[in-house]
């Protein structure tokens, strides 16, 4: 297996993009001051994400997607961001193997 030069250059460019963007937050964010209003607009971003990653699914595979997204969408309004992925994809697998 060869590694082409410019395809590991553009692997690590993106990585330092992330890693920027990462830290670059974290240290911009002790200059704002947060309120109530922006810390509920902060704290709704991760299940707004999940949802946006997970509702294409939703509508474009069977119904063990179908309704894993929808246990998703339920239980991400009280489990941490991880906790909801996990329980989805245990939701997914099940039901695959229940043959639906």
């Amino acid at each position: 297996m060869t590694l082409d030069f410019n395809t590991l250059l553009a692997i690590l460019a993106m990585a330092a993009a992330t890693i920027f963007t990462r830290v670059g937050g974290l240290v911009l964010i002790r200059y704002v001051k947060l309120d109530e209003r922006r810390q509920t607009a902060i704290k709704a971003i991760p299940p707004a994400v999940l949802m946006a990653v997970i509702a294409p699914t939703a509508f474009a595979t069977g119904w063990a997607e179908t309704l894993a997204c929808m246990v998703t969408a339920i239980v991400s309004r009280r489990l941490p961001l991880l906790a909801s992925v996990i329980v989805g994809v245990a939701t997914v697998a099940l039901l695959r193997a229940a043959g639906l």
